[in-house]
């Protein structure tokens, strides 16, 4: 696949209009290899830790931050002069999280326990941006796969990641040789998707429903319209070798399990901890932790895949393209912030990109691709620690362009296209 480097300079002021300061920004060079006729540019800058990202309708942007900016954990960004750089944020909120999703003049937003929803007028700024509804409490957060990313459908339900605060649910975890739960209890409050009301203040548990379970962590989820069905990108699990050096060379801990993309629907299965997907052989593999040798096939309830991608690469951002800038090979298809691996030693770290799956009739229909590389600076980069940039929302504008938020410097890209 041909890619192209993209250079524009932009030097202008921003405001910060809830923190009453300005100061000068200047958005520098992107420096992403993207196809041809794709162009990037840095629309804001410096927000800090920005996670998953919302486009009103009116080309204005939310961010939510995982780390508090000036006390706020959302920001408005707007691009006033209509120059395609955002010069005007207002911050509110708040709690810090991951979690944003615009839809029907609210904006909902996660913290790692709760899901918050605002009110929002007609220039897209939160009514009461101090009072927003409780809509979700008391989500359990055990500092571990803790980020609530969520998605709506358009039959006014709320889905929410409730990630397992476990590896592969050991007695001991990440202990070397420490077998897995039978039964895994933490599958009855956590590894899975919930569904909630969107219109309901102090939802618990008690008020959702288990959707979706045996999923270890989801990061990235959409709804596809066009299925009308949840679709999530799943982290794999970790440390095959260091858990079961007997078993598992570093080569095979370093390229496995899968980080995979699944349909859900209500009642599906994915299977964790009990198993994992083996990209390479195309099966599912029972999890050594409930005796499993890396040959042995998994042989109970677990839905497969619809996509299997190289392991470690960490799926945080996931959005189907609906939009009419793009090539018609877009349409419909899913694009996938990958956030990167920390894991893969002694092989190289993967990731730090933006991935896109083509689909037609509903389903994958080729093979995967980079879409837009080189966040991290390049390959002497490629480490959590060191990396410059690591993609992890993502959003499509109303005109069709693309939006990549970066949880690094807080960074956000605008993705176009001009056919150049």
């Amino acid at each position: 696949m041909k890619k192209s480097h993209c250079l524009f300079v932009f030097s202008v002021f921003i405001c910060f209009s809830a923190c009453a300061q300005s100061s000068k920004t200047n958005i520098s060079n992107v420096d992403l290899k993207l196809p041809n006729g794709f162009v990037a540019t840095k629309v804001a800058d410096n927000l800090g830790i920005a996670r998953h990202i919302a486009v009103a309708a009116n080309g204005d942007l939310f961010v939510k931050l995982d780390k508090l900016k000036n006390g706020k954990g959302i920001y408005l960004l707007h691009d006033a002069d209509k120059d395609g750089v955002f010069e005007q944020m207002q911050g509110f909120g708040n709690f810090t999280g991951t979690g944003i999703y615009l839809k029907d003049g609210y904006l909902y937003a996660s913290s790692n326990e709760d899901v918050y929803r605002f009110k929002l007028d007609a220039n897209n700024k939160p009514v009461d941006a101090d009072n927003p509804d409780k809509i979700i409490s008391g989500l359990i957060e055990r500092n571990e796969h803790e980020a609530k990313a969520i998605t709506l459908d358009n039959n006014g339900n709320i889905y929410v990641n409730i990630g397992a605060y476990s590896n592969s649910c050991q007695t001991d975890d990440r202990a070397t040789g420490s077998m897995g739960m039978q039964p895994c209890p933490i599958l009855d409050s956590a590894a899975g998707i919930w569904q909630f009301k969107t219109d309901k203040p102090n939802q618990t548990y008690g008020d959702g429903v288990r959707y979706a379970t045996g999923l270890r962590n989801v990061v990235g989820l959409n709804w596809n319209t066009q299925t009308n069905s949840l679709f999530v990108t799943q982290h794999g699990r970790d440390q095959l070798h260091d858990i079961f050096p007997d078993m598992f060379t570093d080569q095979q801990s370093a390229d496995l399990p899968a980080e995979c993309m699944y349909e859900l629907h209500n009642g599906s299965n994915c299977g964790w901890p009990y198993m994992y997907y083996d990209q390479i052989k195309h099966k599912k593999i029972l999890a050594p932790e409930y005796g499993g040798d890396g040959k042995k096939e998994y042989t109970g309830e677990a839905q497969d895949p619809v996509v299997a991608f190289p392991g470690h690469m960490a799926p945080d951002g996931l959005l189907f393209y609906t939009g009419n800038m793009f090539p018609e090979k877009y349409t419909n298809g899913a694009f996938i912030a990958f956030h990167g691996s920390w894991n893969r030693s002694p092989e190289p770290q993967k990731g730090y990109f933006v991935a896109f799956v083509p689909f037609k009739d509903g389903k994958p229909s080729g093979d995967w691709e980079i879409f837009a590389d080189n966040f991290s600076g390049g390959a002497n980069f490629m480490q959590p620690g060191k990396a410059r940039h690591r993609p992890c929302g993502l959003a499509q504008g109303p005109d069709g362009a693309l939006y990549v938020s970066d949880d690094v410097k807080g960074t956000i890209y605008r993705i176009s296209y001009t056919g150049k």
